[in-house]
């Protein structure tokens, strides 16, 4: 019954993913808060808990590499008996699982039965039984597919929440501004003038896009908008000198310069985010900065959300596509729509329209960039 979650003060979320799937769950977490005024926790991954600070919503989080997610570690067998009696320990009133519709959510179903977590929430194809008290049978992707945040904020909608903020929710720490603009100027870059991130890194090399055509790109955006471009990104610094210097003049390589509360902030004050599909995507549309994604064919239901944008596509070869029978489930329905590619051509045209949309409304083809 919804009037149970109440009466709950502790609630764990599960979400033991990226940067970025953490991001999309936000306006969820941002509701549970809201509605139950309760404290959350979140079990989150060590790569997705780099942005737990930034997150108002999240009271605190327990860190854990799960062996059902894929990670840059390989947890044991004895962790998972260890985070068990951890979760046990802290008393929860409430689990909600959060899940893309490709994942099997069952074994962190598991892990909050086993933790003896009173009420427990999730999606699931499967009849999970006593192992949920709360379950919302999964019809994604068979019978439609709804963006992450849609997903997400329709789960917890199912046991009483209110929604009243949709925007992903992020904190911009103003206060690093002008160490970031110090590290701009150190570059090369003038803060006062207007400038597009392009940001090649990726999680996984099924996203990448091939550092030949993201220098095709920057030359024709340079040909028709009078901008600077920075190369973003937290470790490939040779990727992002080497695409630097085949753009040539007007553009800088920033690989590893700033951290992630500096990136935010980098962020916030660009004109344009030009990406591929991961974190900082949800980062822009956190912070409200237009972004185009140059988009592998992966999980659709993960474009920017609630901010100007546009998509393009681009294959992923094939002995790197997913081997998950429902990705290839959507990757084949893909294979019969007519996509937008991400060309270099087009790159550029949806640069400048973008940026025109944005001067449009604005009355400037940039953010703001003072130092205060």
């Amino acid at each position: 019954m919804k009037n149970e979650w109440h009466s709950c003060r502790r609630i764990l979320c599960i979400r033991p993913d990226n940067i970025g799937d953490l991001l999309m769950t936000t306006p969820a977490i941002k509701a549970l808060k809201e509605t139950f005024h309760c404290h959350i926790t979140v079990l989150v991954s060590t790569l997705g808990a780099a942005v737990v600070p930034e997150i108002p919503e999240i009271d605190d989080a327990i860190i854990c590499d799960v062996p059902w997610v894929q990670t840059n570690n390989i947890p044991l067998p004895s962790q998972f008996h260890e985070l068990v009696q951890r979760l046990k320990e802290r008393h929860f009133d409430a689990a909600v699982i959060f899940t893309v519709y490709s994942q099997n959510p069952m074994p962190s179903i598991l892990l909050a039965y086993l933790a003896e977590i009173p009420l427990r929430l999730a999606y699931c194809r499967e009849n999970p039984y006593h192992l949920l008290t709360h379950w919302i049978p999964d019809e994604e992707p068979y019978s439609f597919i709804r963006h992450q945040v849609l997903r997400d904020l329709e789960l917890v909608a199912r046991v009483g929440c209110i929604i009243k903020d949709r925007q992903l929710s992020i904190r911009v720490q103003e206060r690093l501004w002008p160490l970031v603009w110090n590290k701009l100027q150190s570059l090369g870059i003038d803060p006062e003038q207007p400038w597009i991130i392009l940001h090649p890194e990726v999680s996984e090399q099924k996203r990448k896009y091939a550092v030949s055509d993201w220098i095709a790109a920057g030359r024709k955006i340079l040909t028709q908008r009078d901008c600077q471009l920075l190369i973003t990104g937290k470790n490939n610094e040779t990727e992002a000198t080497a695409i630097a210097t085949g753009i040539g003049e007007k553009c800088f390589a920033a690989a590893g310069v700033f951290d992630l509360q500096e990136l935010i902030v980098l962020i916030a004050h660009a004109s344009l985010l030009v990406s591929v599909n991961t974190g900082t995507v949800h980062i822009a549309a956190a912070v409200q900065t237009p972004v185009l994604v140059l988009y592998a064919l992966t999980n659709p239901q993960h474009t920017p959300w609630c901010v100007p944008n546009d998509v393009l596509y681009f294959d992923v070869p094939k002995d790197l596509q997913s081997k998950n029978e429902i990705v290839k489930y959507v990757y084949r329905s893909f294979s019969r729509e007519e996509l937008p590619l991400a060309t270099s051509t087009r790159i550029a045209e949806t640069v400048s329209a973008l940026l025109a949309m944005r001067g449009a409304s604005s009355g400037s083809l940039e953010k703001p960039h003072t130092l205060p």
